[in-house]
């Protein structure tokens, strides 16, 4: 007959839950050291951490961090307020963050509005949960946004996006400097009738892209680009290249505000022929999502540096948490050009090798 395990079973609903007290009388130390045990980064000896968590496993112990957090005062999450999750572009950064979150001992609770609901209905609802921080992605934000968010309870950051003169801190990629080199690559290559495809009127990501893209052109003695609206959209992309493409004269290059959008065009030029990709139309792209680097799609794209406009995201959010003294502020991080199949090759691009 085998041998029947100490350890205890699970505990039935309605029965007494093992407590730190509980697991610290087991291991032979303080409930303190529990809870440093059990909270990554805290400075514990290892053969202190490794009494705990084998006493802690023998009593079916788990931390309870709304317990924890009722004590501390510290809930321990990060609200995330994002409206365009059909975005491939923030889907990825939504899991960038929560790993990010996550090794520092935190979690992300996703907000999203409900359909015709203002990202400000939002933000009380955020802040009544307790977070230690909101991040907000939205596109467009209001005037009376940006007002709660300078009076909030809790610091918040603007990601990939800036709002001239808001009393609020913002983390971007330089979008302005992105679409100027944008536009260099395609003089370097010989475009000369350039056009742009816009996300959001409104959006100063769009905004930034276009701006730096029609200085770029300007400098090297062209005219302004061709427009068209996309709406941050791949069908806003498809209607895109088939209004550039019914003019008179097409573009030889199009730059879209984003991924997406980008990706319609190509399957709009597709769709309509006439034009080959890349040998009579240039087609570039802005954010480097995955489905961009697809065989199918090859798309020349500006990466924005996630994994960096993150990381500044959440210094920010610590340095206001630790009460260090500080003003809002605009942190804008460069991004890099990667060149795939839907431009030829030009001087000052990076080749991304496959």
């Amino acid at each position: 007959m085998p041998k029947e395990s100490k350890r205890r079973s699970p505990l039935r609903s309605g029965q007494n839950r093992a407590t730190a007290a509980d697991v610290a009388r087991a291991a032979g130390v303080s409930v303190s050291a529990v809870s440093r045990a059990f909270t990554p980064g805290k400075s514990i000896a290892q053969g202190t951490k490794a009494r705990v968590l084998r006493a802690a496993d023998a009593l079916g112990y788990q931390p309870n961090p709304l317990a924890r957090g009722l004590i501390t005062r510290r809930s321990g999450m990060v609200a995330i307020l994002m409206a365009e999750v059909s975005n491939p572009f923030y889907p990825t950064v939504l899991e960038t963050f929560a790993r990010a979150l996550s090794a520092q001992g935190k979690h992300v609770m996703l907000f999203t509005p409900g359909e015709d609901e203002p990202l400000e209905a939002l933000l009380p609802r955020a802040f009544g949960y307790g977070v230690e921080g909101v991040v907000i992605t939205s596109a467009k934000l209001t005037s009376e946004m940006m007002s709660v968010c300078a009076n909030a309870p809790v610091p918040v950051v603007l990601f990939n996006r800036t709002v001239e003169g808001a009393d609020v801190s913002a983390v971007c990629c330089d979008n302005e400097a992105g679409g100027r080199s944008i536009a260099r690559f395609l003089v370097q290559g010989g475009r000369r009738r350039a056009a742009f495809v816009a996300g959001l009127e409104g959006a100063s990501t769009s905004l930034y892209r276009e701006r730096g893209f029609a200085a770029g052109l300007a400098e090297a003695g062209l005219p302004a680009p061709l427009r068209a609206q996309g709406g941050f959209t791949f069908d806003g992309g498809l209607r895109a290249a088939t209004e550039l493409l019914a003019l008179k004269t097409p573009p030889d290059a199009i730059f879209a505000a984003n991924d997406i959008m980008a990706l319609g065009v190509l399957d709009g030029l597709r769709r309509a022929g006439g034009l080959r990709v890349p040998e009579d139309v240039w087609v570039v792209g802005f954010d480097d999502i995955a489905a961009s680097a697809w065989p199918s799609f090859d798309l020349t794209t500006f990466r924005q540096p996630i994994n960096r406009m993150i990381a500044e995201t959440l210094r920010i959010l610590d340095l206001a948490e630790s009460g260090a003294p500080s003003s809002p502020s605009t942190v804008l991080l460069p991004g890099r050009l990667i060149e795939r199949g839907s431009t030829e090759s030009a001087v000052g691009a990076v080749r991304e090798p496959f």
